[in-house]
């Protein structure tokens, strides 16, 4: 169990100073990045619908201008991204400023297609607390100058889960950064800033 948390605290020391829980301290930057995290009956769980209005309040507030949502569309009844985007409409920010990432299926495709399909260089990263460390690692690693907003805007149940799982998800962000550095799912270059 060392390995885990010794990459938990490399992911920790690797994203200190970039973390930010009040939106009037988050760095203006182009883009919010807004991860997946699941829908069930075509709306998003609590978490996600958390990570979608911590963007909006990003937006409103003139800290981005766009917002990259990422999330998984592989199965036909099943669409992350357009759940968020609805969402984010529902809160009010305009279609023109909300793009889609439709192949988001991991943190580390959502950061690769990024910088690599979309030439997003520069972002606040929208999640969970227990997210965002292996986010902005795997973000900076890729060529993002990432920061963090924190999407907590309650506690969730089953957090226990979400901490043992983020273990098992930042050895697995290592493997893929600095050994195997698979590629994902790509497509034509769709710059958005």
């Amino acid at each position: 169990m060392a390995s885990p948390l010794i990459a938990r605290a490399v992911t920790a020391m690797a994203a200190n100073g970039r973390v930010f829980t009040d939106v009037k301290d988050v760095p203006a930057k182009p883009v919010a990045i807004v991860y997946g995290a699941g829908i069930r009956n075509g709306q998003p769980t609590a978490v996600l619908y958390n990570r979608v209005a911590a963007a909006v309040a990003l937006y409103k507030a003139g800290v981005v201008s766009k917002l990259l949502m990422s999330g998984d569309n592989r199965f036909a009844n099943y669409n992350e991204p357009a759940a968020m985007r609805r969402t984010a409409l529902q809160l009010g920010v305009p279609d023109e400023d909300i793009v889609l990432d439709l192949a988001g299926r991991s943190t580390y495709d959502t950061c690769y297609r990024a910088h690599d399909i979309f030439a997003v260089n520069s972002a606040v990263l929208v999640t969970q607390d227990f997210h965002l460390d292996r986010a902005i690692t795997t973000c900076r690693v890729l060529g993002i100058d990432a920061v963090g907003f924190v999407a907590d805007q309650r506690s969730y149940r089953g957090m226990v889960w979400f901490q043992f799982r983020e273990l098992g998800a930042t050895m697995n962000a290592f493997v893929e950064l600095f050994i195997t550095r698979p590629t994902p799912v790509l497509g034509d270059k769709m710059p958005i800033v």
